[in-house]
Formats: C-alpha cells, structure tokens, sequence
C-alpha cells in the first residue's frame, strides 16, 4: 500500500480505463466465440466417481437417487462437469469473483440481521474466481433445461435467456457508473421489485415469500428435536437423512466449536455464551451435496429454547479444480491459512448484499474444513419449472440481475461491462452455447442414470 508521501505514487485505474481494458479483451476472444462447446476429451463419469471417492460412502447410493430424478436434478449435481466443459472453451480472461454454482434453484429468500427477507445467492460451495461468463453460462443452462423439463415452448425459453443475459448486461453496466463502496451497499428491495412485477410474477413471487417466512430456525427445532428426561434437547432420527455420531467423534467436533467462535463476529461470541451445547447429528442436504460432511448443531438456553446451526464440509472449489482456473496468489495465501470454508465464508460475504451473521470456519478432522451457518433462517426459493411462462421469464431475469449485483463487488466488474457492452451479441452466443450444454447434460445424465 502507498502512503502519501512516496514520490512514485501512481492512482488507481479508472473506471473508463477499465471500460476500454474490457473492449480490447474482445480482439483476443471475440463474444460470438462464447458460443463454442468442445467435447473432446470428456469423461463425465470419471469425474463422478473421483467425486463420490471423498464422500461418506453410505451416502453415494442417496445422492445417486437424487441424482437420477430428472435431468434438471442431474444438472444441479454436476457443477464440476461443467467446469470441465467451460475449462476446454474460449472464455473471456476477465475473472471476478464467482459463485461457481449459480443455476436458478440456487438463488432465494433468506433473513437478513434485520430480519427482513431479502432475495440473493444462496449456496457458495463453489465460490472462486473465475471468468464472469462461467456463472452466467452455468445460469442460463439453467434456465433452459429447467424449461425444457416442462416441455416448455422453445420460443419463451430462448426468450427468457436473452432477457436475462440482457439483464445482466444493462445491470452490470449502470453499477459500475456508481463507486465501489456505492456498489458495495446494493441490495435488492424485494418490496420495490414486487410493485414493478407483472400480476402473475408477483403472485409466485408472494406465495414464495410466504413459505420462506414459515421456515425459522424455531419451526426446524420443534420439529426436528425433543427434550429429554433430563431437559437437554436432542435430534430426532430420521434414517438416512438425520442420524447421531458416535460419542466419540461429537466429543471431536465440539473441540472445534471454538474454532468456529473464533472466526465469528464478536456479537455472536457474545450471543453464544447464553447457551450451551446440546446435541448434534449428520444431515443430509441438497442434491449435490449429498455424501459431503454434513451436521446440525443444537445449542440451548436456560429455557430450553433452541439455536440450531449447521456445520458443512467445503472443499476445494470445482472452478479451480476441474475448472482449471488459477486463484490469486492472495486468495491461495489465505486458504493456506485458513482453509476452505474460510474461503466460503469469505466469498459468501462478498456475493451477498447481507449474510448470515453466524458464518464461520474451522478447520475439522481428518485435515478436513468446514464452515458454519444458521439453520434454516427463512430460507426458502421458487421452483422455476412450476412457474407459468411469463413469472418463468421474470425470475430468469431477477436471477441475472442478482448475479450481476455479486459480479459488480469485484475490481474488474468495469472490464466485464466493456466487454459485454449492451448485451445482445454476448446473449445470442450464450444462449447457443447454453442450448448444446443442455443438450450434452441430458445425454450425461442419461449415462448416468444407464450405468446406476
């Protein structure tokens, strides 16, 4: 860092220069160019199975179930597979900050501090730096095959991915007009995008909202716990998705809990101390998650009443891994120190307008990392494939227009809208590129589903 008295002192790069550093980028990789898929060399199911070989192997046979449900199930799963596909094809060099797994069922409703809903990115897994098209690709195939699982027609699914790349386009583009720390307290009013929506879009986004403001952590208690004679609440088992660990490996686990409170903000160090471990048992979530380490804490008051968090393995992200995509030299600094789920929550506060204020990380067991969350603080979301064609159009560009809310934290966001520019040409390739990619993960999951 400069000080003021350092006679070479050079500013920072503008954000017209960053404009034109983004357009020059187009000679090297034209936008029509994000159009190509090369399958050459792939082998999905070897990277499946690489997958289910670090995964707790009772759970693969439930996560293969899951899998095989549709292909838009399938699709969710395979967040390493497209970033070995997207590793083979042109992208742009401009890297920014990424979710890594940013298809529609990732995007929904959760409690800010304030306690107020607000609707963002919602799963950081994957979360590195990247390309910025890899998300938004990884998104509008997303869109498509979450369209075609309806057999929905052609015409309104191309036209909902043009109108969310569109989106992302003029999104980016008007952010970057605003300071960094302008940018850095942008967050998405839920009320104001209501009042502007169309009468059907605002009926699934209320109905949505709704079942989020149902799921609190108190709902999850009473349901998934009981006291016992002694008082102490305990996790009801439910096999295979909720099940306790042995005494042993608890006792291991709750040493790391003060690795997680040293990693928390200090308001919550301060807030835990009003409550006392109770008990804790592997859960199994999401789809592609399933395998992966996984449990819920319960923690308890004087009263009896109930703080549940989870506690989520994270390991390497698939960009950099099978992706290919080599991290900043600082970003590699701090995993080395912290660990992956130090690299989650980091990125997660990035991404995120508001996030939890109970994330932390820790390093767990085995050389493993984990990070921690509250379970269940209003989250909630909207399945795209229910919705009617006009709210399906909606969300395909609410969803854009969040993305590129998360891209615009980063310091070449001005490149990215160089690049872009009004968005039509980057729409049209991408929409291309999009229609194979779905193309490729149905003849994938068709695979997979044969061999299982």
């Amino acid at each position: 860092m400069s000080t003021m008295s350092d006679a070479g002192w050079v500013g920072p790069v503008s954000t017209q220069e960053h404009v034109e550093r983004g357009r020059e980028a187009r000679r090297f990789t034209p936008r029509r160019s994000l159009s190509r898929l090369s399958t050459t060399g792939r082998d999905p199911m070897a990277i499946l199975a690489e997958q289910n070989s670090t995964r707790v192997a009772e759970l693969v046979p439930l996560r293969t179930e899951r899998m095989s449900a549709n292909p838009f199930a399938f699709y969710r799963a395979t967040a390493a597979l497209q970033a070995a596909d997207l590793a083979r094809d042109p992208h742009s060099g401009i890297l920014v900050a990424s979710c890594g797994d940013a298809h529609v069922a990732n995007f929904g409703f959760y409690a800010s501090p304030q306690r107020t809903l607000v609707f963002d990115l919602n799963d950081f897994d994957e979360a590195a730096w990247a390309p910025w098209e890899w998300d938004l690709k990884r998104l509008i195939s997303s869109v498509v095959i979450a369209g075609q699982a309806t057999s929905r027609d052609e015409s309104v699914v191309d036209a909902a991915c043009r109108a969310a790349v569109l989106a992302y386009a003029r999104t980016i583009r008007t952010t970057v007009e605003s300071s960094p720390l302008e940018r850095f307290y942008l967050h998405s009013d839920v009320d104001a995008a209501l009042s502007t929506m169309d009468k059907q879009s605002g009926r699934a986004m209320r109905a949505a909202i709704r079942e989020a403001q149902k799921r609190t952590g108190d709902k999850a208690a009473r349901k998934l716990t009981v006291l016992d004679e002694s008082g102490r609440r305990q996790f009801v088992e439910q096999p295979p998705t909720m099940t306790h660990v042995s005494s042993e490996f608890a006792a291991l686990l709750q040493d790391y809990i003060e690795e997680y409170l040293a990693s928390a903000d200090l308001s919550v160090r301060m807030l835990l101390q009003n409550y006392t471990f109770a008990d804790i048992a592997r859960r199994v979530v999401g789809v592609g998650s399933v395998g992966t380490r996984c449990w819920v804490m319960a923690f308890q008051d004087g009263d009896a009443r109930a703080l549940l968090l989870q506690v989520k393995e994270a390991g390497r992200s698939v960009l950099a891994q099978y992706g290919g995509i080599e991290q900043p030299a600082r970003a590699e600094r701090f995993i080395a120190r912290v660990g992956q789920g130090g690299r989650v929550v980091g990125l997660q506060k990035t991404l995120q307008a508001f996030s939890d204020p109970f994330l932390g990380h820790a390093k767990g067991p085995e050389g493993r990392d984990f990070y921690v969350r509250q379970f269940r603080d209003m989250k909630g979301g909207i399945t795209a494939e229910t919705l009617e064609d006009v709210p399906f159009s909606t969300y395909a560009q609410v969803c854009a227009i969040i993305l590129a809310r998360a891209h615009a934290q980063s310091q070449t966001a001005a490149q990215v809208a160089g690049y872009i520019g009004n968005g039509r040409v980057a729409a049209e390739a991408i929409l291309e590129w999009a229609r194979s990619y779905a193309a490729v993960s149905k003849g994938d999951y068709d695979t997979f589903v044969a061999a299982n």
